[in-house]
């Protein structure tokens, strides 16, 4: 199972006619800062948002249904507020009423993914405490639950805004988490001509295949991961790829290219470790 990802963007789309924003894959909980969160936080020295404003929000959708600002403010308050459930009940309601508003239907997902990884969090706490069978079952039913509400909302994303490249990688990882790992390589496979997202994409298809038991495909696509030399990948992915790289040759025998991979994979820990070492470079003096 991983939380790594998420397609929780940066902010929605700013009307119905616009694209959603791109957005970050990195936290696992939806992160996003929404318009309507935003226009909260600007309006706190004059209007704190708390139990008196959410109050009179919810007075005033049950007389004002119709109120588009009343449904987004208060779904961003019962998101500051950890109560995503609520967030997502009156979002589907503003989206019911609004059903072509692209903000209200970016906010609603964004709610959505911030409940399933709020109760796969509740469960991975039930299960620390109880370590039964019963409890590792429902905390199989919330991993699965949180893989596929990422699946659902990459797709619906993607559908909306197929520029959206970096939703393929967390959908291809949510694919992989439900050991869909035939569908996660077709999900990643087009990201192989976008230099900022193909390492990554590339190091979770040589899993994927690895799981599959191709091992000589695996190892092509590790390969693509840690050795190009046309595009430069982030140390965590080649570092990731080539521990894999040196354990497949290893298995197969492979002495000399298990020495290469080995070399390599020693050359970049150094490089990292080198690089967290150094100080900040300071900025030259102009006087």
């Amino acid at each position: 199972m991983s939380e790594s990802a998420s397609p929780s963007g940066d902010s929605p789309p700013q009307s119905a006619d616009a694209n959603p924003a791109d957005a970050s894959s990195g936290d696992a909980k939806s992160n996003a800062g929404s318009t309507a969160e935003k226009q909260v936080s600007s309006e706190k020295s004059s209007e704190p948002a708390g139990p008196n404003r959410r109050q009179e929000l919810e007075h005033r959708l049950k007389d004002a249904r119709t109120d588009r600002e009343a449904y987004l403010e208060l779904g961003a308050i019962y998101r500051a507020e950890n109560r995503p459930m609520h967030a997502a009940k009156i979002l589907k309601q503003g989206h019911e009423v609004f059903p072509d508003d692209a903000v209200m239907l970016w906010e609603l997902e964004e709610a959505q993914l911030a409940r399933s990884i709020q109760q796969l969090a509740e469960m991975q706490a039930i299960v620390a405490k109880m370590k039964s069978p019963l409890a590792d079952q429902d905390l199989e039913r919330s991993t699965a639950d949180w893989a596929n509400c990422r699946i659902k909302v990459c797709r619906a994303r993607l559908a909306r805004d197929p520029s959206l490249h970096h939703l393929r990688l967390v959908l291809g990882e949510a694919l992989h988490d439900l050991e869909q790992h035939e569908d996660a390589i077709k999900a990643l496979e087009p990201l192989m001509t976008n230099d900022t997202h193909s390492s990554a994409a590339a190091l979770l298809i040589g899993r994927c295949h690895l799981i599959l038991g191709r091992d000589i495909e695996a190892m092509r696509w590790l390969r693509m991961a840690s050795l190009r030399r046309s595009v430069t990948s982030p140390a965590k992915v080649r570092v990731a790829a080539l521990k894999l790289l040196v354990d497949l040759a290893d298995r197969h025998g492979l002495t000399a290219t298990l020495e290469q991979y080995q070399t390599t994979l020693n050359s970049v820990l150094e490089a990292a470790k080198q690089h967290q070492a150094s100080p900040a470079t300071p900025s030259a003096s102009t006087s």
